[in-house]
């Protein structure tokens, strides 16, 4: 993959960064963000996030490290922001897109069509016809009706055989099998379809799940992956030449540990492949959740006994949703900017068992039940860090709460402003 820029002339040069104003932070630098936002608007009628362009670069530099052959192809759909993708693009990553207006969007920043995989194992035909006449030229399969599509709008595609791994369950916190991958089964009955529909057949690919809680699902899959390449050989089909791990990478400490296992995995099975062998990856929470905090302002209150609930002016009906969409808890911490300036962060202070409800009619619009924290007014503040990955991208309109009117700031930390 080579070494990738970490300047910040890099990044803010990049086409949906240039022009953008970038805020460099300290370490400790978002309660004096958060304090000039109040400041200035003492009545913010919308959440914020802050798109840190220093953990980007900080992430970028860890998958090089620990994973330097294999070529990250971010999933666009975990978080489409266009100055995050296009700082992604700057820093050479390329994109896993699965629609038209994917493409589109990394399109809009000049990254070659070369650098796209259409991982879709089910598109529609006006999307792939879309794809050809733009030259994206490699995708995913997993049916005989998705092989007669392709060959009749897209014939110059490689393909990539999308495998289901046959993975014991809680391997990952979402499990992708029940909807995507060919059984062992299916194997040779599609790759004959190819070939009958002469469509060059040019790897594998394969997704333990999203969130992955067991790495050694890694090797399982690249076994089978191995599987088909032999099944290939044996038919008499061209050389395979790409291994797609596909998903399910988190950039907390089990990364490392998942690195090792894919490398060792790759070594053992694909021996005979390498150099030649191209692999890629589709990481889309390793660089999103992170990257990403979200601001919420406190528009309500309610005091019941030693109980407090509190109303934001986000929910998982807007850039929460990855709330249910991740079944994990969220971390708030508070800045009381506007009732206790002198404490905003509310050190020592007492806390109460506290509620905090979304902005719409719906009661499933709960963000957090029995949480602990200190006494907040009207106006004060909610952070909500590692807010990146299938948040907003998955938001909605509901009760006219727009995700579109969600602003997003970029900031900068020291490590890569020095």
């Amino acid at each position: 993959m080579g070494s990738y820029p970490i300047s910040v002339h890099a990044l803010i040069n990049a086409p949906a960064l240039k022009g953008k104003t970038v805020t460099s932070l300290s370490r400790d630098g978002l309660e004096d963000f958060v304090m000039s936002k109040n400041l200035k608007t003492q009545e913010l009628e919308e959440p914020f996030f802050l798109l840190d362009l220093g953990t980007v670069v900080s992430l970028m530099n860890k998958w090089t490290r620990s994973l330097p052959s294999i070529q990250p192809f971010y999933a666009v759909k975990c978080n489409p922001d266009p100055a995050f993708l296009s700082a992604l693009a700057a820093l050479g990553a390329s994109f896993d897109c699965a629609s038209k207006a994917e493409i589109e969007a990394i399109l809009a920043l000049r990254v070659s069509a070369d650098r796209i995989v259409f991982a879709n194992t089910c598109k529609a035909n006006a999307h792939i016809r879309y794809a050809a006449s733009v030259g994206v030229n490699l995708a995913t399969f997993d049916s005989i009706e998705e092989v007669e599509k392709i060959g009749r709008w897209h014939p110059k595609c490689a393909l990539l055989l999308r495998i289901k791994p046959l993975l014991d369950d809680g391997v990952a916190r979402f499990p992708l099998g029940a909807k995507f991958g060919a059984l062992p089964e299916e194997v040779v009955p599609l790759l004959q379809a190819a070939r009958a529909a002469r469509l060059n057949v040019a790897g594998v690919s394969f997704h333990v799940g999203s969130d992955v809680l067991d790495s050694t699902a890694y090797r399982g899959a690249i076994a089978a992956a191995r599987a088909v390449f032999d099944t290939a050989t044996e038919l008499g089909m061209p050389k395979m030449n790409i291994l797609d791990m596909g998903g399910g990478f988190t950039a907390g400490s089990q990364f490392d540990e998942t690195a090792a296992i894919i490398k060792a995995a790759v070594n053992t099975y694909f021996d005979s492949e390498l150099p030649g062998l191209r692999v890629i990856a589709e990481p889309g929470r390793f660089f999103a959740e992170t990257s990403f905090t979200l601001v919420a302002n406190i528009i309500g209150k309610r005091v019941r006994g030693t109980l407090r609930e509190y109303w934001i002016n986000d929910g998982i009906y807007r850039s929460m949703n990855c709330i249910i969409h991740n079944d994990v808890p969220v971390t708030a911490i508070p800045f009381a900017c506007t009732s206790n300036s002198v404490n905003p962060t509310c050190r020592e202070a007492q806390t109460f068992i506290s509620t905090v409800f979304g902005p719409t009619c719906d009661p499933l619009d709960t963000v957090l039940r029995e949480y602990q924290l200190p006494e907040m007014q009207v106006n004060d503040w909610l952070v909500f860090p590692n807010m990146g990955a299938y948040a907003a991208a998955c938001g909605s309109s509901f009760n006219g709460f727009k995700t579109s009117a969600i602003t997003t700031h970029l900031v900068i930390t020291p490590a890569i402003a020095n």
